[in-house]
C-alpha cells in the first residue's frame, strides 16, 4: 500500500489500540457521567401528562333563540381555530393564575438531592398585597430554611439576584425590599418539631401567565374536528389538573359572558323602543275613542262589515306595506343613531331577505370584534381591520335601508291609493267611516310593532337565563398512569452510553488533529520507509542500557533492531551505519551508543563515532574525554587516527571516537577528502561502524556523510516527533539523498502487560 493509501486508509486497529491503551479515560468517563445521571434522577421528578378535551359548538342556536331570525343575534359558526387562541390566549391564564394562585410556586426539598412540587398543601407562604402583584415586574424568589426550634433563616432574590438575607426569625414574619413588602408565615400544614427547606416563588399574574403559556400546549384534535385538545406537564398531577379543568371553566364563563352582553344590549334596544311603541299605541287608541265620541259611533264593525268584506284584502296589503315600512325606517334610525356603531342590529322576517342577509353578516362583525376587543390590547391590527370592515359595512346597510325605505314607501302609496279607488266605488259609505278607518289601522300598526317588540324581549330574558357555554367538556382534565419523562433506567442507559462515547470521540479528535504519533502503527500509515523496531523507555533512565548479561525490555528491543540491521545489511566486509534524525532531543545519541553496544556484545568489532560536531553529546553520554577528536584528525593531516580512538570502559569491543573541539568551518570540514581518508582506515580494522550525526532537519552536515555510508538508521520519537517530520524524510528517501534509510521509533512508554520475550509497552508517559 502506498503512502497516499496509507494516509486514505481507517486503521480502526489502531484506533482500538489507543482506546484500549487509554481505558482510564472511559473509567473516568463512565464513572462521572453515571453521577451526574445519578444526581439528574435525584433531582427531576418524574413528569405526567394531563389532558383535557374540549369541544366547541358550531352555534349556539337553541329551542327559544330558533323561534325568529333575530336568533343570528346571539350565536354564529364557532372558527376553531380562533377558539384554540382563545382558550390559551393571557387573559385567560392570566385568571387562572390569579384564581388558583398559581402566581406561587412551592418547592419543598426532601433529602439531600430531592424535592417536590407542593400543591395544593405546602408548609410555609408567601404572601403580598393583590395590587402589588398586578405591577410586579420581577420573580421574587425566597428560600426559607425553618429548624426544629421554628427559627426561620430566609434568603431573598429578584430574577435570581441576591437582595437580602435574614436570620433568626420566627414565622410569621414580614420583609420590606425594594420590590414591595411580603410575609412569609407558616401554613397549617406545617410539621411542627421538624426541619423544613422550601423555596417560595411568586411574580405577577402576567409574568405567571407567560410561565403557563410555557407549559400549556393546545390544539385541535384533528383538522376536521372541533375537538380541543389541553395538554399540559407537571410533577405534580393535582396541580395540572386544576389548572387545565381551571382553564376550561374561565374559557366557558368568558363565553356565556359575552352572550350575556349581547342579550343586554338587545334588550336595552327592546326596551327603548317599547316605550316609544308604547305611547305611539296610546295615541292612536285616544284618536279612535275621540273620534267615535266626536261622530257618536258606537260600533262601526256591525255596521260596515258588508263593505269590509270587499275592501278586506286592499286594507291588508296596506297595512302590510305600513308595517315594514316603518320598521325599516326604525332599524335606520337605529343605524344612524350616535353610540350605537359597534352596536347589534336588529332585524325582522317582514324585511326583505337580502338585506336581512346584511344585517345578519354586520351582526356577526360586531360580535367578533366584541370577543377579540376583549383580548387585544393597544393597537391591534385584528380590532382595526374589524372597525374598517364594520363601517364599511354599515354604510352599505345604510345606504340600503334607505332604499328599501324609498321602495315601501311607494308600496304603501300604491296600496293607498288601490283602497281609496276601492272606497270611491262605496258611495254608500259615508265618509266619518273612512276617517275612522284610517284611525283603526295607525293603532293596528303600533299594536303589531308593539306584540312583535314584547315577543323578543321575552326571548331575550329566556336566553340570557339559559345561556350555555360555547366549549362542552368532554373530559375533563385527567393524567396518564405513566410518566412521560424519561425513567431513571433510561437515563442510566443514556448516561453509560455517552460515558462510552465521549471517550471515543476526544481519543478520535486527539488522534486526527494531534501533530504527533504514539506508536509503531502510526508511523507506518504515514511512511513506507520500513521501520526495524521500536525502542521503549528504560526506567532506571541509563543512557548504556545494553550491556553483557542484560535482559531488560529495552535491552531485548535493541537486539531485535540489531537483527533486522543485520538482515538489511547482510553480506562480508565492514558496515558503516549513519544514525541521525530530524531535530535534538529524538533520542539519537541514546540509539547510536545502545546499538554499537549491542553489535559488540556479539564480539563484533565496532567503533562508535560522534559526528555531530556542532554538538557534540557522545562524550557526556558515555562519561568519556579526550583531548582530540573527529574534528582534530580532520583539520591536522599529521595526526594519526589511533591517537583519537578511545576504548569504551563499559562494553569490550567497541571503541569511540569523540567529536572533539568545535569548529568553525564545520560543513566544509565534513566535505573535505580527510572524510574518506578517516572511513577508509576504519572499514580495514572495525565491523561495523556507528555515526552519530547530527540532526539532519537542522543541519546539512549529516547529507554530507551520505556517501560514506551503507545505510541511514533515522530515529523518530514517540510523542515527539511531528508528523511534518515524517514527510521530510520521506522526500529524504525518493530524492535518495540518504543511503537506503530505514526508521527506528524510540521512547515508546512501557505497558503493564507482558508478554513475548517478558516485556510489554505502550504509551504511558512523555519522559
Amino acid at each position: 500500500m502506498s503512502q497516499k493509501d496509507k494516509s486514505q486508509f481507517f486503521d480502526v486497529k489502531s484506533l482500538f489500540n489507543d482506546y484500549r491503551r487509554h481505558w482510564w479515560w472511559f473509567v473516568i468517563s463512565l464513572f462521572l457521567c453515571g453521577a451526574l445521571a445519578v444526581v439528574y434522577v435525584k433531582t427531576h421528578n418524574a413528569q405526567y401528562a394531563v389532558c383535557a378535551n374540549v369541544l366547541v359548538s358550531d352555534d349556539n342556536t337553541g329551542s327559544f333563540t330558533a323561534m325568529s331570525g333575530m336568533s343570528d343575534l346571539f350565536g354564529s359558526s364557532a372558527n376553531v381555530e380562533d377558539e384554540v387562541y382563545v382558550i390559551s390566549s393571557h387573559s385567560v391564564l392570566r385568571d387562572v393564575a390569579r384564581n388558583l394562585g398559581i402566581y406561587k410556586t412551592h418547592y419543598v426539598k426532601k433529602g439531600l438531592l430531592g424535592g417536590y412540587l407542593a400543591y395544593p398543601d405546602f408548609p410555609v407562604d408567601v404572601t403580598a398585597d393583590s395590587s402589588l402583584l398586578d405591577t410586579l415586574n420581577t420573580t421574587m424568589t425566597f428560600k426559607v430554611n425553618v429548624g426544629k426550634d421554628g427559627k426561620a433563616d430566609i434568603k431573598m432574590y429578584a430574577d435570581g439576584k441576591k437582595i437580602g438575607q435574614e436570620r433568626n426569625l420566627r414565622l410569621p414574619v414580614s420583609l420590606n425590599t425594594k420590590y414591595g413588602r411580603y410575609t412569609v408565615l407558616p401554613t397549617p400544614d406545617y410539621p411542627k418539631g421538624e426541619k423544613v427547606k422550601t423555596t417560595i416563588s411568586i411574580s405577577g399574574y402576567d409574568d405567571a401567565a407567560e410561565d403557563l403559556s410555557h407549559s400549556i400546549s393546545s390544539d385541535r384534535a384533528s383538522r376536521k374536528s372541533n375537538m380541543i385538545n389541553l395538554y399540559m406537564r407537571t410533577e405534580n398531577t393535582d396541580y395540572g389538573k386544576d389548572v387545565l379543568n381551571e382553564i376550561v371553566d374561565n374559557y366557558n364563563r368568558r363565553g356565556i359572558s359575552y352572550k350575556n352582553r349581547q342579550g343586554e344590549k338587545t334588550l336595552e334596544f327592546i326596551n327603548d323602543r317599547l316605550a316609544i311603541i308604547s305611547g305611539d299605541l296610546s295615541t292612536a287608541e285616544k284618536d279612535i275613542q275621540d273620534y267615535k265620541k266626536d261622530h257618536k259611533i258606537t260600533d262601526v264593525g256591525v255596521e260596515a262589515s258588508y263593505n269590509m268584506g270587499v275592501r278586506g284584502t286592499a286594507d291588508h296589503a296596506l297595512v302590510q306595506a305600513e308595517t315594514e315600512s316603518e320598521i325599516i325606517k326604525m332599524t335606520r334610525d337605529f343605524l344612524r343613531q350616535p353610540g350605537n356603531e359597534f352596536q347589534l342590529v336588529p332585524i325582522t322576517s317582514n324585511m326583505p331577505k337580502s338585506l336581512g342577509d346584511a344585517i345578519n353578516e354586520y351582526n356577526n362583525l360586531v360580535i367578533k370584534r366584541m370577543e377579540v376587543a376583549d383580548n387585544a390590547r393597544g393597537n391591534n391590527t385584528a380590532l382595526r381591520r374589524l372597525d374598517e370592515s364594520i363601517s364599511s359595512l354599515r354604510r352599505n346597510i345604510d345606504t340600503s335601508l334607505t332604499k328599501a325605505l324609498e321602495t315601501s314607501q311607494v308600496q304603501v302609496r300604491e296600496a293607498r291609493s288601490r283602497l281609496n279607488s276601492s272606497l270611491s266605488k262605496l258611495g254608500n259609505v259615508p265618509a266619518q267611516e273612512r276617517e275612522f278607518l284610517g284611525l283603526k289601522r295607525q293603532q293596528a300598526v303600533k299594536q303589531e310593532l308593539y306584540i312583535f317588540l314584547l315577543q323578543r324581549r321575552e326571548e331575550t330574558a329566556m336566553m340570557i337565563a339559559n345561556a350555555i357555554p360555547k366549549g362542552r367538556i368532554i373530559d375533563e382534565a385527567y393524567s396518564l398512569s405513566q410518566p412521560v419523562s424519561v425513567k431513571m433506567k433510561t437515563v442510566l442507559a443514556i448516561a453509560l452510553l455517552i460515558g462510552l462515547i465521549v471517550p471515543c470521540l476526544l481519543l478520535y479528535l486527539r488522534r486526527l488533529f494531534r501533530t504527533k504519533f504514539d506508536d509503531m502503527q502510526e508511523l507506518r500509515a504515514l511512511t513506507d520507509i520500513p521501520v526495524v523496531g521500536e525502542i521503549c523507555k528504560d526506567k532506571n533512565a541509563e543512557n548504556l542500557v545494553v550491556t553483557p548479561g542484560s535482559s531488560t525490555p529495552t535491552t531485548e528491543l535493541f537486539r531485535m533492531v540489531r537483527s533486522s540491521l543485520q538482515f538489511m545489511t547482510a553480506g562480508d566486509g565492514c558496515h558503516t551505519i549513519l544514525v541521525t534524525s530530524t531535530r535534538p532531543g529524538e533520542g539519537k545519541s541514546f540509539i547510536s551508543v545502545n546499538l554499537a553496544a549491542s553489535f559488540a556484545i556479539t564480539g563484533k568489532r565496532v567503533v562508535l563515532l560522534g559526528m555531530d560536531i556542532r554538538n557534540p553529546q557522545l562524550g557526556n553520554y558515555l562519561g568519556l574525554k579526550h583531548n582530540a577528536g573527529i574534528t582534530n584528525f580532520l583539520a591536522d593531516p599529521s595526526l594519526s587516527i589511533d591517537s583519537i580512538i578511545m576504548s569504551s570502559p563499559r562494553v569490550q569491543g567497541c571503541d569511540v571516537i569523540l567529536a572533539g573541539p568545535v569548529p568553525p568551518n564545520p560543513s566544509e570540514l565534513l566535505s573535505s577528502a580527510a572524510v574518506d581518508k578517516l572511513f577508509a582506515e576504519l572499514r580495514e580494522r572495525y565491523d561495523y561502524i556507528i555515526i552519530d550525526s547530527a540532526p539532519s532537519g537542522m543541519v546539512s552536515d549529516t547529507l554530507s556523510l551520505g556517501h560514506v555510508a551503507d545505510m541511514t538508521l533515522y530515529v523518530t520519537r514517540a510523542d515527539y516527533t511531528l508528523r511534518r517530520d515524517v514527510t521530510f524524510v520521506n522526500n529524504l528517501s525518493t530524492d535518495n539523498r540518504l543511503p537506503r534509510i530505514a526508521l527506528v521509533l524510540n521512547g515508546v512508554p512501557m505497558r503493564a502487560k507482558a508478554y513475548g520475550y517478558g516485556y510489554g509497552y505502550g504509551k504511558q508517559s512523555n519522559k
